[in-house]
């Protein structure tokens, strides 16, 4: 019988979706912790014949959105002057923002093109030494969390994730926009129970939203800093008055020069 990816535990079936218009696939949901995963996924080349679907028209709403709660997250959580990773950076945009706002930022992805930081690419790490490893929308994609984890792990032990929260009493693709099975992307979905077991295998302390952004980290942190700086509003009127590094706009222009 099938299990678990992330406990182990007993799963069924919850309902079927028609992947890429073209594939009926069965999700079943684990019984324990609520994680929702498909079947081994053997669409995924079709899926990602396109790195960014068309239908991906948040990204860059997105990455505007959450660079200042990155950067408020640094600001009074971590260290401003480590160094930090966007794994499954896309583009590049957010790795961009934050060197614009001083950050030392690096970017990883194995899938996708990188247009505005494509300077600044690590292909692996030499330890964990980064600061913090940010992730966004990409735990839905993964086939083995617990593995998947384990790699970003390499790279740093603090790592700041999006993914939506589940929505409750799920019986069909269609009730839920995220679950998307015409990307064909989308194979992953979380509860904030399946997302603590998940940190507890590695021994890591969990912190949500309860929304969409948590934090896997080795370190106690304050539950109201990672509020305030998890909060839009509050995270940009923050972000405006913490003090920052120096751009390195000037700096990275001239060493594209070169």
């Amino acid at each position: 019988m099938k299990s678990c990816k992330i406990c182990n535990s007993e799963i069924q079936e919850c309902f079927n979706g028609l992947i890429l218009k073209k594939y009926n696939e069965t999700y079943y949901r684990c019984v324990n912790c609520g994680f929702i995963q498909t079947d081994m996924p053997h669409w995924l080349d079709e899926a990602y014949s396109s790195a960014i679907t068309k239908q991906d028209i948040g990204l860059v709403h997105r990455n505007l959105s959450f660079a200042p709660i990155v950067s408020c997250l640094i600001s009074f959580i971590f260290n401003k002057k480590g160094r930090f990773i966007d794994f499954g950076g896309g583009y590049g945009l957010l790795t961009r923002i934050m060197r614009d706002k001083g950050y030392e930022y690096y970017r990883y992805d194995t899938y996708c093109e990188n247009l505005f930081a494509k300077d600044f690419d690590k292909v692996s790490p030499a330890s964990p030494d980064y600061e913090l490893l940010t992730a966004f929308e990409l735990f839905e994609h993964l086939v083995n969390p617990v593995e998947e984890l384990k790699e970003m792990l390499k790279w740093s032990t603090n790592i700041f994730f999006s993914t939506e929260i589940q929505k409750p009493d799920l019986k069909s693709p269609e009730d839920w926009w995220y679950i998307m099975p015409e990307t064909g992307q989308h194979i992953a979905f979380y509860t904030v129970k399946s997302l603590r077991l998940l940190g507890e295998k590695f021994n890591l302390n969990f912190y949500t939203n309860g929304v969409n952004l948590h934090l896997f980290t080795k370190n106690k942190i304050s539950p109201i800093k990672f509020k305030l700086s998890t909060t839009y509003l509050s995270a940009k009127l923050l972000d405006y008055f913490a003090s920052k590094n120096e751009s390195l706009l000037m700096k990275d222009y001239n060493l594209s020069k070169v």
